[in-house]
């Protein structure tokens, strides 16, 4: 079984498919998977082709193959992998006797962004991969490869939909742009994290790149991973020449720079756009002899987003815990009333203040804990990039969040329960996550320290049976009040201190220790500081209390505390807390801060939120509060002309978001989120203007090529051009050439936006072209797609090439401002 030897020896997969299906006649007008069906001897012959230059693993022509794209052929999901499957087994029949052959099933992506970016539901993706995975299984076939994921939350639905349908192993695999991110933002840490925290048997980096340009992800990977890698780079970059793309990497050079790879730890190697079997069975050659490094355990404790990670144990960690409606009327009545506006805003707020994390509680009585969870999850996600930690007694509303959770959460919490463990540990092991890990059984807390680790030693031998190690808990030794017992923050610093002897991470809530007393905040960041000598590698706290990050300053500049009434209290110096009242009972608190910031850090421990109602347009469609900015747009209208807010308002946030974006400061999914709000901002000025608006549309025709049903990159433009006030004539994916010309012509447009994703469609991208220019029609084009290059794009006549949205939307703006038809924003 292949399991058996996955990261103990070298194995090689087969390179490209779709290049060599084009050198057999394949059209841009033909779908490469129903081939399987109409022409299942010229797909068996390649894949005997690979496996004559001595691949192990071979895999099927399904790479596009869902139901979705199938849509409208008159074939079933089944009926292409049943044929793609039978192919690949025919040709594998003369070669098992040599060595063992593989066959994988091959999962592309959807071509759609998922929700809340895009228009597909993340259970309706998980069912489309579980189409593609049963017939697979039914089939037969050896293992399931994953590849060119492109986003972090459609690579989890693909995960889950092959976990959720069988136990055979599986690679994972993402692409990745020169910078190291996918395109929603994912980097190599990211895809690390969550595709451990999934259980995939294989991690992956493909296409996109070629083996120069991904050698440098491919070794931060190895820093990190703890599964064997695969590399499956393209044959270096898209090149263009009388009139037939080529990649400009030989089968020598190719082989020479997977060589070192294969040398420095990868285990699977194989080829995407461009290979050959010449380049797999050179590189096979030249591999003979290679003994990849051994893959070891590197034992961290990390949660991610699907952009960030968080490392427990590099630096102390703050879990904002704003975001819990005990003790907070105005969040219970936010959580009551669905009004998430508020709930977003102190999200965003603990964020600049500087958490790292995000604590998120829905427990109000009288509510779907389970909906209003998940929605809150789901919200969170789209307005800020940090880890999240999911904090609920309900363990459905624990598993829904989990499982439409886009990164690898932190989970608050389990405990010594037999029963909690047995319900918590089957999500750990589904869906990954670091757990909080509380010191309490049927028995309460313990009032030793000891007590407390005794129950941590029974949850981790409890966990070991599920699979699960010890990297996946921080330990919470549960704080308790000192005014409650005197030695109960002596005993929580001890048991910190025992823990890190066991060798796992823990996690303090932090401000437990003051209840009772006068000048919490005092008192807290003293415990605070304490605890962090003691080893403590997490806190959950108010990050809007200054005092609170100086004692992470103090203790990584090793500043020693400095004695004081707070100290004695802590340590049972002063007898029933007389000096400490004596000395802080008559202080009183400081209001909360007027501006955000560092230095507007607030020196008290409670702060309210600040009311989302006044937060100015501007600042609304920049953090991408949907509505909000319709809100603030309203009151706007109130003082000001729709055009001056559009230019004053509205365009400045959206290049201030573009800015970020391009400087690499905000991710994609911030930067549609941002546009999102805009456009709800001017759905409402729009109202307010009437026929004024036309005067300032120029109009752009977009399209995704003919033969490519990948949209994503497509849609993201229109998203951007359209706050930017073009008119745009969207005319989807898989639009034949004659399709945009009659478009072109009935619309009169200047500038004409083409896209494509696959290797075999961007040659429909330059009959677009030329068929635009033979047509006489005075229109700029504009191309775009993860298969092009500047070089490529230019070579094909295009007038510009687009690396990103905001790439486009510049150039627009540019374009349009020189033939008058649209003033400069900028």
């Amino acid at each position: 079984m292949i399991k058996n030897i996955l990261g103990k020896q070298l194995l090689f997969l087969d390179g490209a498919m779709g290049t060599k299906l084009q050198e057999a006649g394949l059209q841009t007008s033909d779908i490469p998977e129903i081939w399987n069906i109409t022409r299942p001897d010229i797909v068996s012959k390649i894949h005997e082709q690979y496996l004559a230059a001595g691949c192990d693993i071979i895999s099927t022509n399904t790479f596009g193959c869902n139901a979705i794209k199938l849509k409208n052929t008159g074939y079933t999901v089944e009926q292409v992998v049943t044929s793609a499957v039978a192919n690949a087994k025919k040709a594998a029949e003369s070669y098992i006797a040599s060595k063992p052959r593989y066959i994988a099933l091959d999962i592309g992506p959807t071509g759609k962004l998922l929700k809340p970016l895009g228009d597909l539901h993340f259970e309706d993706a998980v069912t489309l991969f579980k189409e593609v995975v049963t017939a697979g299984v039914k089939t037969g076939v050896d293992l399931v490869l994953i590849e060119t994921m492109s986003d972090a939350y459609e690579l989890k639905a693909a995960v889950l939909a092959v976990k959720e349908c069988c136990d055979l192993p599986l690679i994972a695999s993402v692409t990745l742009d020169e910078k190291g991110k996918m395109l929603t933002g994912g980097t190599v840490d990211v895809v690390v994290t969550l595709l451990e925290g999934l259980d995939a048997d294989v991690i992956g980096f493909n296409c996109g790149l070629g083996p120069d340009q991904l050698t440098p992800h491919i070794s931060a990977a190895l820093k990190i991973s703890s599964v064997p890698l695969l590399l499956m780079p393209n044959a270096g970059l898209p090149q263009y020449a009388n009139g037939a793309t080529y990649y400009n990497i030989d089968p020598q050079n190719f082989a020479q720079a997977m060589r070192q790879n294969a040398q420095n730890g990868v285990w699977l190697l194989g080829g995407c756009c461009g290979t050959t079997p010449e380049h797999m069975e050179t590189l096979i050659k030249n591999c003979a002899e290679v003994i990849p490094e051994s893959i070891t355990q590197k034992n961290q404790t990390v949660a991610s987003s699907y952009s960030k990670t968080v490392m427990f144990g590099s630096k102390p960690i703050i879990i904002g815990e704003r975001i819990n409606p005990t003790g907070k009327p105005h969040l219970k009545k936010a959580l009551k009333e669905s009004n998430y506006n508020v709930i977003l805003q102190e999200g965003i707020l603990q964020i600049e203040y500087g958490a790292d994390a995000l604590d998120v509680n829905a427990g109000v009585p009288g509510i779907n804990e389970e909906e209003v969870l998940t929605t809150l999850v789901e919200q969170l996600q789209g307005v800020t990039s940090a880890p999240l930690q999911i904090d609920t007694a309900n363990i459905g509303a624990m598993a829904r969040a989990m499982r439409i959770y886009n990164g690898k959460p932190i989970i608050n919490s389990v405990n010594g329960k037999e029963n909690i463990m047995d319900a918590v540990f089957p999500l750990m092991k589904k869906y990954g996550g670091v757990v909080i890990a509380l010191t309490l059984d049927e028995n309460g807390i313990p009032e030793t320290a000891q007590g407390r680790i005794d129950i941590a030693k029974k949850i981790l031998k409890h966990a070991e049976g599920y699979g699960i190690s010890k990297e996946a808990f921080v330990f919470d030794p549960l704080t308790m009040a000192v005014s409650a017992g005197q030695d109960n923050a002596q005993v929580t610093l001890e048991c910190v201190r025992l823990l890190k002897e066991l060798g796992v991470k823990t996690s303090l809530g932090v401000s437990n220790v003051s209840f009772g007393l006068p000048a919490r905040d005092v008192l807290n960041s003293v415990f605070f500081s304490l605890a962090l000598e003691a080893g403590l590698d997490a806190a959950i706290l108010n990050p809007n209390v200054r005092s609170m990050h100086q004692a992470i300053e103090d203790h990584l500049s090793g500043k020693p505390l400095p004695p004081g009434e707070a100290l004695d209290a802590l340590l049972g110096k002063d007898e029933n807390f007389t000096r400490y009242i004596s000395t802080y009972g008559s202080e009183q608190a400081e209001p909360p801060p007027e501006k955000k910031g560092a230095d507007s850090i607030s020196s008290k421990e409670e702060t309210k939120t600040k009311d989302t109602g006044d937060i100015p347009l501007g600042e609304a469609v920049l953090k991408g509060l949907r509505q909000q900015a319709e809100q603030s747009a309203q009151r706007s209208l109130e003082l000001h002309s729709p055009l001056d807010i559009i230019e004053q308002e509205l365009i400045p946030a959206l290049n201030t978001a573009g800015e970020l974006f391009e400087q690499g400061k905000m991710y994609l999914p911030q930067l549609l989120m941002s546009a999102t709000a805009a456009k709800n901002a001017f759905t409402v000025i729009r109202a307010a203007m009437g026929s004024e608006i036309d005067n300032t549309i120029g109009t752009i025709v977009i399209a995704t090529v003919e033969g490519d049903i990948h949209d994503i990159g497509k849609n993201i433009v229109r998203a951007m051009l359209e706050n930017y006030r073009f008119n745009i004539i969207d005319l989807g994916k898989d639009v034949p050439v004659s399709a945009v010309v009659e478009a072109v012509q009935k619309h009169d447009a200047k500038l004409v936006g083409l896209s494509a994703l696959m290797t075999t469609t961007v040659v429909s991208m330059e009959k677009t072209i030329q068929a635009l220019r033979k047509a006489g029609l005075d229109c700029k084009v504009i191309c775009g797609g993860a298969v092009l290059t500047e070089g490529y794009a230019r070579r094909i006549g295009a007038d510009f090439y687009a690396k990103d949205a905001m790439a486009t939307v510049r150039y627009a703006q540019k374009f349009f401002s020189s033939i008058a038809e649209v003033p400069p924003n900028e």
